[in-house]
C-alpha cells in the first residue's frame, strides 16, 4: 500500500525530458505570503458533491439515472456537468470543516490569496466560494476537463510557478499537487498518506478529525427500526403456533429478510433527504447529513442489502420474495416522492406497518383474520399521524409560525390530531367487538381477561399524544414504546393479560 502512494507521488513528477512550463506566480495584494490553494470535496467540506448531487438527482428525476452510463462515456466532466445542470444545492447546509474554515478566515484577513481549486463540477465551486466569500479566484471542472491529480497540477503550476503555492488537500490523488507544491497542508491523512506526502513536500500543519467508527456505519442501518418488523411474529403469536420450531425459523428468516430490506430502505431515504435532514434540529446529526460517514457507503450499501434480503427470502418461497419486493418499491416510491403527498404518506406508513403483519403471515402460513387486520390498519395509522404530528411540533420550536413538516403545514397540527386520536380509538373499538364477538372462544380459555388490554391501549394512545404534543416525540412511536418506562409498563402488561387469557 505505500508503495502506491509513493507510486502516485512519483507519476505526478514529469518524465525525463519532459517540463511543465511554470508562470510567474501571480502577485499577491498585499501580502508575501504565497497562494494558498484549497481541494473542496473531503477537504473544505466532509462529503462529496458529485455524489451529493447524484443523491439530489435520485430524488428529483428518478428517471434520469438511465442516462448516467452514456453520460460517463463523455468523460467524468461531462457527467458532473449533466447533473450540476439538473439539481441545486444549497451550500449553507454543506458540512464544512470548522476548524479548517477558521484557518482560512485568519489567512484571508493577513489578505492572503486564496483559491478554491477542485474536481467538483465548477457550477458547484462557484456557488460554494460565493457563499464563503473567502476565495481570490476558481479553478473547476469545466465539462470537458476534469481537474484532478495531474490535470489539477499542471493548472496550478501553470498559474503560480513550481513550489510557488501551498496546497491543503486529503487524499491520495492530492499527491501529484503536493508533489509541485511549497508546502503541504493535509485533511484527515491516514498514516501511510502521511508518511507519502512527507516523502514529496514540506508539512505545514494537519487538520486531524476522528474518523468513522463501526458503530456509526451500523447506525445508518438504523438497527434500532429493526423493532418494527417484530410485527412480522404477530401472526405466529396470534394463531399460537410459537411452539413449533419450523414455523419460528422461517418467521426468523422473513425477519431478517426485512430488516435488509428495510435498511436498505432507510440509506435510500437519507440519502436522498441530506437537505432537509441538515436543516432539522436532530436529523442534521444523522451519519450521512452531518458528513460524518461517506455517501459511497449509502450508495453501495442500499442494493447489497437489498440482494441479500431478497435471497433470505427465496428460502421460504418465491412468493415471499415478491412480496419483499412489492414493500421495499413501495418504501421507495415513498422516500422519492409519495412522502410529499398529504394524507396518502400517512396511509403508506401506516399500510407498512400492516405489510410486515402480512408478510409474516406468508413466512408461517398462517390465515390472517380480519379483525386483526382491521385492527393493525386503525392502530397503525394512528402512530403515523403521531409521527407527522410529532415533527409538526419539533419543527415550530425551531421555525416559529412558519413551521413545516414535509407538506403539512402549522396549521394541520390540529387536524392531525384529531384524525390521529380517532384512527386510535377505532382500533380499541376493534378489538373490544373482536372480545365480544363469539370467534374468540375458539382461541382463548379466559377470553374475559382481554378486556383489560382495552383501557390499557386507550390510556397508552392517549399517552403517546400528550407527548407528542409537548414536542418530546424525537421517535418513531413503536421505538419510542420500547424505550419509554410508561410505554413498556403498559406493553408488558397487556402482553401479560393475552397470555392469561390463552
Amino acid at each position: 500500500m505505500h508503495e502506491n502512494f509513493v507510486n502516485a507521488a512519483n507519476a505526478a513528477r514529469p518524465a525525463p525530458g519532459q517540463q511543465i512550463v511554470s508562470a510567474r506566480p501571480v502577485p499577491l495584494p498585499g501580502s508575501t505570503l504565497p497562494p494558498l490553494v484549497v481541494d473542496l470535496d473531503g477537504t473544505l467540506i466532509k462529503t462529496d458533491l458529485l455524489f451529493e448531487s447524484l443523491c439530489s438527482l435520485l430524488r428529483q428525476e428518478p428517471l434520469s439515472l438511465f442516462g448516467l452510463p452514456f453520460w460517463l462515456l463523455k468523460g467524468r466532466a461531462h457527467l458532473k456537468r449533466e447533473i450540476a445542470q439538473r439539481v441545486q444545492l444549497d451550500p449553507a447546509l454543506l458540512p464544512y470543516r470548522t476548524e479548517l474554515l477558521d484557518f482560512l478566515r485568519a489567512e484571508h484577513e493577513k489578505g492572503r490569496t486564496i483559491v478554491l481549486a477542485t474536481a467538483s463540477d465548477e457550477h458547484f465551486a462557484r456557488q460554494v466560494a460565493d457563499h464563503l466569500k473567502l476565495f481570490d479566484a476558481v479553478l473547476a471542472s469545466d465539462g470537458i476537463t476534469n481537474l484532478v491529480a495531474q490535470r489539477k497540477r499542471e493548472r496550478l503550476v501553470a498559474q503560480f510557478g513550481e513550489k510557488s503555492f501551498d496546497y491543503v488537500g486529503n487524499e491520495s490523488r492530492d499527491l501529484a499537487v503536493w508533489s509541485f507544491a511549497r508546502k503541504a497542508i493535509v485533511v484527515n491523512p491516514n498514516p501511510r498518506l502521511k508518511q507519502a506526502v512527507a516523502k514529496f513536500a514540506l508539512f505545514e500543519s494537519l487538520f486531524q478529525e476522528r474518523g468513522p467508527t463501526v458503530g456509526e456505519y451500523l447506525s445508518a442501518l438504523r438497527p434500532q427500526q429493526w423493532l418494527k418488523n417484530v410485527l412480522i411474529f404477530i401472526p405466529l403469536f396470534a394463531a399460537h403456533l410459537f411452539s413449533d420450531p419450523l414455523l419460528v425459523v422461517r418467521t426468523v428468516v422473513a425477519f431478517m429478510a426485512f430488516c435488509c430490506c428495510a435498511s436498505s430502505g432507510y440509506l435510500i431515504n437519507d440519502l436522498c433527504d441530506l437537505s432537509a435532514d441538515r436543516r432539522h434540529p436532530s436529523k442534521r446529526l444523522r451519519p450521512f447529513a452531518s458528513g460524518r460517514l461517506p455517501l459511497v457507503y449509502g450508495l453501495a450499501m442500499a442494493p447489497a442489502l437489498v440482494v441479500v434480503g431478497c435471497l433470505l427470502s427465496w428460502l421460504l418461497s418465491w412468493w415471499s420474495v415478491g412480496f419483499l419486493l412489492l414493500y421495499f418499491t413501495l418504501t421507495i416510491a415513498y422516500s422519492l416522492r409519495l412522502k410529499k403527498v398529504v394524507l396518502l404518506d400517512v396511509f403508506l406508513l401506516a399500510s407498512f406497518y400492516t405489510l410486515r403483519i402480512i408478510a409474516g403471515g406468508l413466512a408461517a402460513a398462517v390465515p390472517l383474520s380480519v379483525w386483526l387486520l382491521a385492527f393493525s390498519m386503525f392502530l397503525f395509522l394512528s402512530l403515523a399521524f403521531v409521527k407527522r404530528y410529532a415533527e409538526l411540533v419539533i419543527m415550530r420550536s425551531v421555525d416559529g409560525d412558519r413551521a413545516k413538516a414535509r407538506s403539512y403545514e402549522l396549521s394541520d397540527a390540529e387536524l392531525l390530531a384529531f384524525k390521529g386520536t380517532a384512527s386510535g380509538y377505532a382500533a380499541v373499538l376493534v378489538l373490544s367487538l373482536y372480545i365480544a364477538s363469539g370467534q374468540i372462544k375458539l382461541h382463548y380459555s379466559t377470553h374475559q381477561v382481554l378486556w383489560l388490554v382495552c383501557p390499557l391501549l386507550l390510556y397508552w394512545i392517549g399517552y403517546v399524544w400528550f407527548v407528542a404534543h409537548r414536542g418530546q416525540m424525537y421517535h418513531d412511536p413503536l421505538v419510542f414504546a420500547v424505550r419509554d418506562r410508561t410505554s413498556r409498563i403498559l406493553l408488558l402488561l397487556m402482553l401479560a393479560a393475552v397470555l392469561i387469557a390463552i
